[in-house]
């Protein structure tokens, strides 16, 4: 069953047909099953998608409808995930073929219907593009807060899930281009807010791991990231072959085909002794995040076919079936060598008189006030399960301000640096 939309517009005497904006394809069941998704985030690496991993994510829709977004390609995902997996409802897939479908009533509709949404591989800026500031940015997160849906991606639909993104907008970057200038045309790192995936603040995703290796530029993101005041940076990335599925518990569980296939995911974060910033990281210079040789602890996670390696999103730290290793940069010259388990403390939940940072809430009006915060850092909110709701700049005298302006309820994390590290507040509304 095919859909076609058309734009139309008027001049005096009549309507003239213009080009298509959106392509539509339904598999299944017509009738809308209304049922409460299970929540979770599938991430695929962007070759042919592994079938439990998929499996995983359809079961997350808890039998009911899914549909597949996509800027490029056709229906394949419908008979694959309606008949050849099964479990679901229905399927369909919307082709944006402008950015006009974004605020078609058709299309929203749809995304407010679906129990999970999965966005199919392509170019990630047509993505960013088309949707972002947009009414169906607007619906899918509504759709994460409101209704815990399941999401994920393969490639391009991987590559938007985390609070930032390599946009690519001007196209792709190699690992050699990055290091060699971090602030290229080509490394368009973004955190403009778009999508808010549980678990995914601060993160930046990268795929085709291993098709060219892309550990260099993965590597670079986070060094802008963390040069630019973010105070804790993190990674996700899957070999082509790979996926990386998060519970709603922040357990991010690895599926591959290891030890036959040599597939990994990999989980990075910025080390945590200070100072842990890069040394060098300007436009036209050659990159320089070294600290030691331990600037990025990342976590190599093979993947099994029933997913059985896992890492905790939740701090970052815990893992199964892994190995850590220490990622750094000297010139522009990447390097990676068997590493522990970062040096971090428990993040900081009670303040330590006359040197922590304090805080003010008003649970009235919804101000927020810290002081005593590392000038330039972050305050940042954070929902419960992780997901990134708003985020203030500390001044140069260390204080910053927030109006709570979300309607979220329950317990809000209000996290920040100080000098004697992270800090986090428990806001209950």
């Amino acid at each position: 069953m095919a859909r076609t939309a058309f734009s139309l517009f008027g001049a005096f005497l009549g309507l003239t047909l213009s080009a298509q904006t959106y392509t539509s394809w339904f598999t299944g069941n017509t009738t809308d099953l209304v049922v409460e998704p299970l929540g979770g985030t599938c991430m695929m690496g962007g070759a042919s998608e592994f079938d439990p991993a998929m499996q995983w994510f359809l079961d997350r829709a808890n039998g009911g409808d899914v549909l597949v977004l996509r800027a490029s390609g056709s229906d394949g995902y419908n008979d694959y995930m309606y008949t050849d997996l099964g479990g679901v409802n229905s399927v369909e897939t919307i082709l944006f073929n402008s950015a006009a479908a974004t605020s078609d009533v058709y299309v929203l509709d749809r995304i407010a219907k679906a129990e999970a949404i999965w966005f199919a591989g392509g170019d990630q800026w047509n993505y960013v593009n088309y949707w972002r500031n947009s009414p169906i940015m607007t619906a899918i997160n509504d759709a994460l807060s409101q209704r815990h849906i399941a999401i994920g991606g393969t490639s391009a639909g991987m590559a938007i899930l985390g609070s930032c993104y390599f946009s690519a907008q001007n196209g792709s970057v190699l690992s050699s281009e990055a290091l060699s200038d971090p602030f290229s045309t080509y490394m368009t790192v973004d955190c403009t807010p778009f999508l808010q995936v549980p678990y995914m603040a601060n993160t930046i995703t990268d795929t085709h791991y291993d098709n060219p290796d892309r550990r260099g530029r993965h590597f670079t993101f986070l060094a802008r990231m963390a040069q630019q005041g973010d105070s804790v940076t993190y990674g996700i990335a899957c070999n082509e072959y790979v996926a990386v599925c998060v519970a709603p518990d922040g357990i991010a569980h690895v599926y591959g085909e290891y030890p036959q296939y040599q597939e990994f995911a990999y989980f990075l974060r910025m080390n945590c002794v200070a100072p842990s910033d890069p040394e060098t990281c300007e436009a036209g210079m050659s990159l320089t995040w070294n600290r030691d040789g331990m600037a990025v602890k990342t976590y190599k996670v093979p993947g099994l076919p029933g997913g059985d390696n896992w890492f905790d999103l939740n701090d970052h730290l815990a893992g199964e079936g892994g190995a850590w290793e220490d990622w750094s940069a000297m010139d522009g010259i990447f390097t990676t060598q068997p590493g522990d388990a970062p040096p971090c403390l428990p993040t900081q939940v009670q303040q330590l008189e006359g040197i922590a940072p304090a805080l003010e809430w008003n649970a009235v009006t919804g101000n927020a006030t810290a002081s005593g915060l590392l000038p330039g850092s972050a305050l940042t909110l954070y929902a419960s399960d992780g997901r990134l709701i708003q985020q203030a700049t500390a001044d140069g005298a260390g204080n910053a301000r927030m109006m709570v302006t979300t309607s979220a309820t329950g317990c809000l994390l209000l996290k920040a640096q100080g000098s004697t590290g992270p800090f986090t507040w428990k806001i209950v509304r």
